[in-house]
């Protein structure tokens, strides 16, 4: 139940992360502005303060990572395979209905009685 609940969180922070990011407008932090084109100060332009959008961006970064390392680890946690609880192989399984007659094949039954391949 609870990693139900923390996936559908997880989905929630991955759309809010997703829109977030959309919804910022870009900086003008091409190539040329990386090497002192366009009127930089700095490699990588110059420090804006942080907006609201900028900080909604780190908060969901992060709960995005925290997110995807608590999924991993409680993903772990799980039986490791799909058979493990099964017994041995060969081992009677219990509760199992049984094995019906297989039904005779259509060659098998000749209504007319003749068992040569001439009439045919």
């Amino acid at each position: 139940m609870f990693s139900i609940l923390m996936s559908g969180i997880y989905v929630l922070v991955c759309f809010l992360l997703l829109l977030v990011v959309l919804l910022q407008q870009g900086k003008g932090g091409d190539i040329a502005a990386a090497f002192g084109g366009s009127g930089s100060q700095a490699a990588f332009g110059a420090r804006a303060g942080a907006t609201l959008l900028t900080r909604a961006t780190t908060v969901l970064g992060t709960l995005f990572m925290v997110g995807a390392m608590a999924l991993a680890i409680m993903g772990q946690r799980g039986p490791g395979s799909v058979l493990s609880g099964l017994g041995e192989p060969g081992a009677p399984v219990e509760n199992a209905a049984p094995a019906e007659p297989a039904a005779p094949a259509a060659d098998d039954a000749d209504p007319g009685g003749d068992t040569t391949d001439e009439s045919r």
